[in-house]
């Protein structure tokens, strides 16, 4: 059990579930502040809801087990093997609890997953009942908080965690520097001659705040792979 007396001092703030600012202020801050952000916004047009085709605003463990079963995949093969899992559980997220049930051997062929993603989701599922992870709590805390709780777990790391804040909390100023299609995307937009590094990625995004969560999803869209 994590001690009560760590987990007191964790920042927290008000819930930040969402942009206080709209749609079209955070798509007019950045087409102004990038002109090629401006282009490619003109281009690809609106962006469907960020929560379209994703688990319950509400479901944050349904979340986690998305993010890890899409870690170091395609968008089209992780949406398979998410779907072959939770047809295992009657079309839903599997609970904790069912997850530690479960038959590893049985788990890991019935859904495709790895053995070490097996083992990331006991890990995530262990953490929940035995109340290291407080799910519930994480919509108090801030971005950076969030990540320094969800990366405790083996398994999670800062990537999943990033896709956690901009899914699932719908944090507006998240910025995946890791992520090799935000990689790929900057690279051919800004026509650089390699992918960039973490550094230069947070230099080209620096105009975009406060709302690089919208702005990185333009640059998966230009792909036309946002993960899934």
């Amino acid at each position: 059990m994590a001690d009560a007396a760590a987990r007191a001092k964790t920042p927290a703030v008000k819930p930040r579930r969402r942009s206080a600012a709209s749609p079209r202020r955070a798509l007019a801050h950045l087409s102004a502040s990038d002109p090629v952000l401006a282009r490619m916004i003109e281009e690809l047009g609106p962006l469907p809801d960020v929560r379209e085709g994703r688990p319950d605003p509400g479901d944050h463990y349904g979340a986690l087990v998305r993010a890890i079963v899409g870690q170091q995949l395609s968008v089209l093969a992780a949406r398979a093997i998410y779907g072959r899992l939770i047809e295992r559980f009657g079309g839903r997220a599997p609970t904790p609890a069912e997850i530690v049930a479960d038959d590893p051997d049985e788990l890991r062929s019935a859904a495709g997953l790895s053995h070490a993603k097996v083992g990331f989701l006991r890990s995530l599922a262990e953490h929940v009942l035995s109340g290291e992870l407080e799910l519930d709590r994480l919509n108090e805390l801030t971005d950076d908080a969030v990540i320094e709780e969800l990366v405790a777990v083996k398994g999670i790391g800062t990537w999943s965690a990033h896709m956690f804040l901009m899914f699932q909390l719908q944090r507006p100023d998240v910025l995946p520097v890791g992520d090799l299609g935000i990689r790929r995307a900057i690279e051919r937009a800004y026509a650089l001659d390699a992918l960039p590094t973490p550094g230069q990625i947070e230099a080209i995004a620096e105009p975009w705040r406060p709302y690089r969560t919208l702005a990185s999803r333009y640059l998966w869209r230009s792909l036309r792979n946002e993960p899934g």
